[in-house]
């Protein structure tokens, strides 16, 4: 089979930089799919991209689709003539010319026609039309008299099969192969020999490296080197990366120093400064204390660096002001001055202002304080000034700052070590693996928050659907389990959904509890799926409904344990043979009378049973609970092998359904185990 490289490669201005990844990833992905649909093969596939070009490297593609067979059935052969004619002149033939073929016991009629492969640079111009227009773009450009649109505007084309250029003409432009280098410096333009060559070339004749993710680690190393020079650790933080690495071409990474006089700003607000703003990576020391000194990233290798590195000082300087000066004009209002502010914010159409919102944490933290042992009046007077930083100038400028920032401005006010610390972190943890809020005042807070706002917008019926998931309830859902999980706290969460709705407005449908203890239900699936636990293992401990997640968190271990263990297999198979003869049986108990049973197989289940029932009883070391049930494993064995459960004499019946109804018991005090049953 003859195969080729084929390459393409779509210049462009510079494109969004929190976009390039995705944009790259749907053109190849599109451009693979067309190629999957015509039935062509390859071998592999790179994409490129750098903030001008968006490139896709398809190694060893089929040159010619392979002739194929196409094959249409008709009508049966007892069909009427004219059905017969009708499907005969559809396929463009005499209905003599058509095939009788048995499918079933029933004969029809078939078509067949071979049809000769196309030669795959004749089908190029539309597939990769078809790929880039298949890109989803949100906000599309124009631009010139043209009637074509993309993310930005487009400038030139390359369409490579080997060495061969594919003729074709896409969004105004004629393909080419000729690409172009670094806007202000080396070559401007210079051809691509050969499709497999291509990234070769672009780094020797320009010194691009199109290669994203190599580009990205050249990025690390040369600021970790910066670093290194100035005796520093450079913070590197991955989304800044990824958005540094679609902002350069030829990257050049140089250090400046700002005045120290700035470290009087809480460190978060000068970081945020400096990323969001310019895109630097700051530096600390070996304390971890920030350091008067910035990192960024050129997009050319300058003569005269020191230029652009004072070019840079003086830009940074007046960010650095901005923040200074919030932090100070924000210090003069107290947060407590500013609570009646809050109630002119609107949190949520029909679940009121930010204020009421406020008063709602305040509440949900102090009851939340009282069943965890938590410090109620720090937590409430956490909770209701958690918010309060929202309207101050600093988190104004800086959206990622709130809380974080109310934390300092509590500090500043005099508050409790204990309030400002929960007010900091009560947006913990904000995305997967993020920490927990550190002190129990701080957790209370943050579930209060969080639970606040799943019970307020699924109480207006705004809850997640399908994929969509506008207010991310989902993250908040699981960040609220965790809290409850990895903080090894002991609430019932029920109690706590119903008692967050009671505090919400009369338009928020208090009956949607169940609702939203099931969605929070599915997220701790979720939870655990990543965790790799069995999905058989989250329904067997489901099916007893345990009060807390944290309860629920110590049976699935419990559970985990017991399947280590050999003897787990035959008591599953045992509690699932006892689920089965006991689900049509009524008027059972755990209350046997010993005295009617006469079998020593029977006997001595009792006997064991008993036993581990007074070890037992009100135990909630499930992991202990399950290695002491694993006892019991011969002892069932042999009652199955020797005693007729379903005997004749009703009394003695009973006594055994009672019997192996209280054994159950014992393994619903901590799952369902029959649930665990292949």
């Amino acid at each position: 089979m003859n195969t080729q490289d084929f390459l393409l490669e779509l210049g462009t201005e510079e494109l969004p930089p929190k976009l390039l990844k995705q944009l790259s990833n749907d053109l190849s992905s599109n451009l693979t799919k067309q190629f999957s649909e015509l039935n062509l093969s390859f071998s592999e596939v790179e994409a490129f991209a750098t903030p001008r070009r968006l490139a896709v490297l398809v190694y060893d593609l089929q040159c010619q689709q392979d002739d194929q067979v196409i094959e249409r059935k008709g009508p049966a052969v007892n069909a009427p003539e004219q059905a017969v004619a009708g499907f005969a002149k559809s396929c463009g033939v005499e209905a003599s010319a058509l095939e009788k073929k048995a499918l079933g016991k029933i004969d029809y009629f078939f078509f067949s026609q071979d049809k000769k492969g196309l030669k795959t640079q004749d089908l190029l111009a539309e597939v990769v039309d078809t790929a880039i227009k298949k890109i989803p773009i949100t906000r599309a450009m124009r631009w010139s008299d043209l009637d074509f649109n993309f993310v930005r505007p487009v400038h030139w084309l390359i369409m490579m099969l080997g060495s061969d250029v594919v003729e074709a003409n896409i969004m105004g432009l004629a393909s080419g192969n000729t690409t172009r280098g670094l806007r202000f410096t080396g070559a401007q333009e210079f051809s691509i020999n050969h499709a497999k060559d291509y990234q070769k070339t672009l780094l020797d004749k320009a010194q691009i490296e199109v290669d994203f993710e190599v580009r990205k680690q050249i990025i690390r190393q040369q600021v970790m080197q910066e670093a290194s020079k100035k005796g520093a650790t450079a913070v590197i933080d991955e989304s800044l990366l990824d958005e540094v690495c679609a902002l350069v071409e030829y990257p050049c990474a140089f250090s400046g120093v700002f005045d120290k006089r700035f470290l009087q700003v809480p460190e978060e607000a000068l970081i945020s400064a400096m990323k969001s703003h310019q895109k630097y990576f700051h530096m600390v020391d070996d304390n971890a204390k920030l350091l008067p000194a910035f990192i960024s990233v050129a997009n050319i290798k300058s003569s005269d660096l020191s230029v652009i590195i004072d070019g840079n000082e003086r830009v940074i300087r007046p960010r650095l002001t901005d923040s200074e000066f919030f932090w100070e004009q924000d210090k003069a209002t107290s947060l407590v001055s500013r609570l009646a502010k809050l109630d002119s914010v609107l949190f949520m159409k029909s679940l009121g202002s930010m204020g009421n919102k406020a008063k709602r944490i305040e509440l949900l933290a102090t009851y939340i304080a009282g069943v965890i042992g938590a410090n109620k009046t720090h937590s409430a007077r956490a909770g209701l000034l958690a918010k309060t930083d929202l309207i101050t100038d600093m988190v104004g400028e800086f959206a990622d700052l709130q809380g974080v920032m109310g934390g300092y401005y509590a500090k500043n006010d005099g508050e409790d070590l204990a309030v400002s610390t929960a007010i900091s972190e009560h947006y913990h943890p904000r995305f997967a693996g993020d920490t927990l809020p550190s002190t129990k005042e701080g957790l209370c807070v943050a579930i209060a928050d969080k639970l606040d706002t799943i019970t307020g917008i699924y109480g207006i019926g705004q809850g997640p659907t399908g994929s969509k998931d506008p207010y991310a309830l989902r993250r908040m859902a699981l960040g609220l389990l965790r809290m409850m999980v990895e903080g090894e706290l002991k609430l019932d969460l029920k109690t706590l959904i119903k008692h967050s709705l009671e505090l919400h407005s009369s338009e928020v449908n208090i009956d949607s509890a169940d609702d939203i203890y099931k969605f929070m239900m599915d997220r701790l699936r979720a939870y655990y799926k990543e965790k790799k636990v069995s999905g058989k293992a989250f329904e067997a401990v489901l099916a007893v409904r345990p009060e807390s997640p944290y309860d629920f968190h110590l049976r699935v271990e419990a559970l985990n344990n017991f399947t280590q263990d050999k003897a787990s297999e035959s008591l599953i198979e045992a509690n699932k043979r006892i689920a089965n003869i006991l689900k049509d049986q009524s008027n059972l108990s755990v209350e046997v009378d010993s005295s009617i049973l006469l079998e020593d197989a029977e006997k001595a289940l009792y006997k064991a049973t008993d036993a581990i029932a007074k070890r037992l009883t009100s135990s909630t070391d499930y992991t202990g609970n399950m290695h002491e049930l694993i006892a019991l494993k011969d002892t069932i064995d042999t009652f199955f092998n020797e005693v007729m459960v379903n005997t004749d004499d009703s009394h003695l019946k009973q006594a055994r359904l009672n019997l192996i109804n209280w054994v159950r018991s014992l393994f619903l005090s901590v799952a369902d185990v029959s649930y665990l049953s292949s």
